[in-house]
């Protein structure tokens, strides 16, 4: 964004990720000094300054703000409930309501729920690998729904990915499929891969849905070793001048059969 101006910059920001540049700032320092209050002893005021609030009762309010309790009862409050689900961990995370767990090994990975690293709020989804073999293997954690809303529209999905040690590459993948199971519309972001480590960003898919379409699925990619967080999802509706990031496939298509005599060079 080092070519726009500041106005055209912050407004750009603003159509994407649905907040101001302020807003965004400031909610994120909430979510960070949330993160501190369950997972570290600091005191609040010293919270407060480090993420440079004037006052420890500005920060109160701000804090209220996001989530409807002071920083005092949020950490006695939320914090015993954060380790009443941490001892059953496994039991709940595992079956995480509307996910599941796919792709060509989903047995070298694991899907669940972040409650130290997330975005916005109190949680992320993270999807890792722990017994991948090669940049072969991938998973993702994913779910689908009925097209029938959306048919004739152009629909956005976005959202906020973090990445760790990725040695494939991970991203959103949207597909609009018909009642066939064919392939109408797909994105998985190859064009375009999160690699190695990455802190939150923001990231979109913009498929249409033609009127025969019967079902969208989306999620999140991993391919090989690594792990990815993601947090904040949120489809709409964009209109027709929005591009969209469909994969042309035929665009890699000849025009005509060649070199069927194997004569011809590059």
């Amino acid at each position: 964004f080092a070519r726009f101006s500041k106005y055209h910059y912050h407004r750009i920001f603003q159509k994407e990720v649905g907040v101001t540049v302020s807003e965004y700032i400031r909610y994120r320092r909430i979510a960070n000094s949330a993160n501190m209050l369950l997972y570290t002893d600091e005191k609040i005021i010293d919270i407060a300054f480090y993420y440079r609030f004037e006052t420890q009762e500005s920060f109160t309010r701000s804090f209220k703000k996001y989530y409807h309790l002071p920083p005092g009862q949020y950490r006695k409050i939320i914090g015993k409930l954060t380790l009443q689900r941490e001892e059953i961990v496994l039991k709940n995370e595992q079956l995480l309501k509307g996910w599941k767990l796919s792709g060509s090994h989903p047995f070298n990975y694991q899907m669940g729920i972040d409650r130290e690293n997330f975005h916005k709020g109190r949680a992320s989804g993270f999807l890792k690998s722990f017994t991948v073999q090669s940049q072969g293997e991938f998973a993702t954690m994913m779910q689908g729904f009925k097209a029938e809303k959306y048919l004739g529209k152009r629909l956005k999905l976005s959202g906020f990915l973090k990445s760790k040690d990725v040695d494939g590459f991970c991203g959103f993948w949207m597909r609009v499929d018909d009642a066939f199971h064919d392939i109408l519309q797909f994105d998985n972001m190859s064009d375009r891969p999160i690699v190695g480590n990455t802190e939150w960003n923001h990231y979109h898919i913009v498929l249409d849905v033609p009127k025969n379409s019967a079902v969208i699925a989306f999620g999140v990619l991993l391919s090989g070793n690594g792990q990815v967080w993601i947090d904040e999802l949120k489809f709409e509706e964009v209109d027709k001048q929005t591009p969209t990031t469909n994969i042309d496939f035929s665009a890699d298509l000849l025009d005509e059969p060649t070199n069927l005599s194997f004569e011809e060079w590059e």
